[in-house]
């Protein structure tokens, strides 16, 4: 095998290009419309710098609006923003 093969038994797929439906004639465009790493939701910190230090200080509250995300709030600490982005259940997309 040379220097780059992938990993693995020569009959299973690469695990590296995503699965589309050839059935769907807008799946590539759907597979677009998805967000970052499937996260609907996200917090920022005011001021920037890392997510996880200063937990008192206010947020940014973000949402995914199938395109960028978009600022719709704040939280006053990392805890209150936190419960903001776990309202949604994994796998839930938000009400549009």
């Amino acid at each position: 095998m040379g220097k780059h093969s992938r990993p693995g038994p020569p009959n299973q797929p690469s695990r590296a290009v995503p699965r589309v439906n050839a059935d769907d004639p807008l799946a590539a465009y759907n597979k677009r419309r998805r967000p970052p790493m499937d996260i609907y939701r996200r917090h920022r910190p005011v001021h920037g710098g890392a997510g996880h230090l200063r937990p008192d200080e206010p947020r940014v509250l973000e949402e995914w609006d199938d395109f960028t995300y978009q600022v719709v709030g704040t939280a006053p600490n990392l805890a209150a923003a936190q419960e903001w982005v776990n309202e949604l259940q994994i796998g839930d997309e938000p009400a549009a």
